[in-house]
């Protein structure tokens, strides 16, 4: 037998009769595309059994085809055995589930592998955990987002950080979408979202938030944000919190109380200058600038680097996403801590309960913050987590989770 016949060999299917992988495939893309976030778009997808095995699917045209061997460049590699790859395919398990668990690898387009996952439930409603891609249009911005969970559960609203996309919120969302709605949006700007001309502050994302709870009938959602995520989350909180039933922030980024000396530097730099081509972004200095994140980089398996790596370094292609880069994190510097709408003048004015998580040796956002936080608002939960960087939910998801969901049941 050779290697292609090794990847496709006789698997035990549900019912006891034998499927081949080739069959498995075929029967998901014989429907076509069509009413599927994929009907857009133009990829090449490969799927490899590490041992020598590929098998290659064509998209295009609102139709996927399927051929054995591999391709030369691919738009997405996925490295899985056989086995998992058919339980994917059969939806036993999820993608995701399979790529937390360290069964699965992802180099290259991560939003396409994602959106894929959805493609094979297919029209099993058992499977409401596994995540499903859907893409809608919030206050005019073409947003794509993953939904998970049982459609009449209490929602739950994914908010990721600077230059992530809502791959950095999966352990999470694979917790919750047992007992929870769950919708993790690709902010604006970010991921497979659309990056329009926008101010990008706090303000503009709430009025976002909104848009999106709206059209996906989620108002009432509790929030969970991380870094970036979580300074939005704060903003929906303070001016819309009759959508939001409570709030967790994971590292949130607040307002800048020191350090503030670069402000006049920073507004003299438009974030338009990121139109222009930048210094070529290798895939290890990607990693490098990933791994600070965390107290201890190597708790994190090196295939997940890889995979948020090639996502950051194929986002940052696009001018308008380096704009929406570079603008979100000159409105994280320059805004106002203190005045008439300054940041920690207005927090003791939040409505909705929140718990905010820190890690005691985040180089991002110190947990010194904590004690700002106590005094703008003492009813508030507080934990700072220890060992722990800027990333909880990937370095500590256990405990983190843990906390997440106590918080859910006081609510």
């Amino acid at each position: 037998m050779g290697t292609v016949a090794i990847m496709v060999r006789m698997l035990a299917a549900p019912t006891g009769a034998a499927v081949d992988l080739d069959v498995l495939l075929a029967s998901h893309l014989k429907r076509g595309l069509q009413t599927t976030v994929l009907e857009t778009r133009t990829a090449t997808v490969v799927f490899d059994t590490g041992d020598g095995g590929e098998w290659t699917i064509d998209i295009g045209a609102g139709r996927g085809r399927a051929r054995r061997g591999g391709a030369t460049r691919p738009t997405l590699r996925v490295t899985a055995r056989p086995q998992v790859l058919a339980d994917i395919v059969q939806a036993r398990t999820s993608g995701v589930n399979a790529f937390l668990a360290g069964d699965l690898t992802v180099r290259g387009d991560l939003a396409l592998a994602l959106q894929l996952d959805g493609l094979f439930t297919g029209d099993v409603t058992r499977e409401v955990t596994h995540p499903r891609a859907f893409s809608i249009d919030a206050m005019g911005i073409r947003t794509s987002y993953l939904e998970a969970g049982p459609p009449d559960a209490p929602p739950v609203l994914l908010l990721h950080g600077l230059g992530a996309t809502n791959a950095s919120l999966l352990p999470v969302l694979a917790d919750l979408a047992v007992d929870h709605r769950v919708l993790a949006p690709d902010l604006p700007g970010f991921g497979a979202s659309a990056a329009p001309s926008a101010a990008y502050n706090p303000a503009w994302f709430a009025a976002w938030v909104e848009a999106f709870q709206v059209a996906t009938r989620s108002r009432g959602a509790v929030l969970v944000g991380n870094s970036l995520g979580g300074r939005v989350a704060l903003e929906a909180g303070l001016t819309h919190p009759r959508s939001v039933r409570g709030l967790v922030l994971l590292t949130p980024s607040p307002a800048f109380v020191r350090l503030r000396q670069w402000v006049p530097l920073v507004r003299l730099s438009p974030p338009e200058l990121a139109r222009l081509p930048l210094p070529q972004l290798t895939h290890r200095m990607v990693v490098e600038g990933i791994r600070i994140m965390f107290s201890e980089p190597d708790r994190l398996p090196r295939q997940w680097y890889d995979a948020a790596a090639d996502e950051a370094r194929r986002v940052l292609r696009k001018p308008g996403h380096r704009v929406a880069f570079f603008s979100c994190a000159r409105q994280i510097y320059l805004e106002d801590a203190y005045g008439k709408r300054g940041f920690w003048q207005r927090l003791p004015g939040l409505q909705p309960p929140a718990l905010f998580l820190w890690g005691d040796r985040d180089r991002l956002v110190p947990s010194s913050f904590a004690r700002h936080v106590a005094a703008a608002l003492p009813q508030a939960g507080q934990v700072v987590l220890e060992d722990c960087g800027h990333v909880p939910q990937f370095e500590h998801p256990a405990e983190t989770m843990a906390m997440i969901r106590g918080y859910l049941e006081q609510l």
